[in-house]
């Protein structure tokens, strides 16, 4: 594979990606969700429980960890992501399944919905249609288009056919926030409200911040190996957070391939996994950037 030169941010050429075009500012911000707000503003002060010895212990923090591991890089990065939304590889329906249940417990919202929004992202990247539209600004893109009705739920719905019948992603969907619940009575038991504050609370605003991170600073900081028609970056620090997720220019140039990083110092555990599961028989059909 010939390796591109590498592109800075000031680089990109909006002219020639031609995202004015795109925007229609008589358009109106979604319907407001106040109930999403209210969750996340809650998740974000309960996190903040753990600046209080209290609810401090090394194990919880391990436990925080293990979860983010799990719930991030093999749920979210892996499953949700490079298996449900793209279909880069193949593996046994079980530990599909196990896959996009961690996925679920990252508390991103439901599998089909997480789908069908990635999709609609790639197919109008820098669009009004994006859900999370770069050119509406950082906190748009990062945090507060969850907070707001999609517009095109129809679209998602006709985007994720391919899951929609599937029983074990529809009792993903309908359940994923008991799944988390039963998941903070399990660490309650095991470790108390410690566990619960670590592995529960900060977990996942680790994990909304790393994951959104995509979103954002991906589409506004970093630099660029491909001359993709959208703002899409890599940034290392996000890759570090989300497993490999930060490469996102190379994501946008060859959606379907199973590995983001491409040069030497780009660092993809999520693809090193996946050529684990492949060494061994699990993963088959690993799609490759050409």
């Amino acid at each position: 594979m010939a390796q591109p030169k590498i592109q800075t941010k000031n680089d990109i050429n909006p002219t020639a990606i031609n995202l004015a075009s795109r925007l229609d500012p008589e358009v109106k911000p979604p319907p407001f969700r106040q109930e999403v707000m209210w969750v996340t503003l809650m998740l974000h002060i309960a996190a903040l429980l753990a600046f209080f010895p209290r609810y401090f212990s090394w194990q919880a923090v391990g436990v925080a960890v293990f979860l983010h591991c799990l719930t991030i890089g093999l749920g979210i990065s892996l499953g949700f992501h490079r298996l449900a939304s793209h279909r880069s590889f193949k593996v046994p329906r079980t530990l599909e399944y196990f896959f996009i249940l961690c996925g679920t417990l990252a508390a991103q919202g439901s599998v089909k919905g997480w789908v069908g929004y990635h999709r609609m992202h790639h197919l109008y990247t820098d669009h009004t249609k994006d859900p999370h539209d770069s050119q509406k600004g950082f906190w748009w893109s990062h945090l507060t288009w969850v907070m707001h009705e999609i517009p095109n739920e129809s679209e998602r719905l006709r985007l994720t056919k391919d899951i929609a019948d599937d029983p074990f992603y529809t009792f993903c969907h309908k359940y994923h926030t008991l799944l988390q619940v039963a998941l903070g009575v399990l660490l309650y038991g095991l470790g108390g409200m410690p566990f619960v504050v670590w592995g529960i609370f900060v977990r996942i605003i680790v994990g909304f911040h790393s994951t959104f991170c995509v979103n954002s600073v991906c589409h506004m900081l970093g630099y660029r190996n491909y001359d993709t028609k959208d703002t899409s970056t890599n940034c290392w620090w996000v890759s570090l957070l989300t497993f490999g997720e930060g490469w996102h220019n190379n994501h946008h140039a060859s959606q379907f391939s199973a590995r983001f990083g491409l040069r030497w110092w780009e660092l993809d555990v999520v693809w090193l996994t996946i050529r684990g599961l492949e060494s061994l028989g699990l993963a088959t059909q690993v799609k490759r950037a050409k």
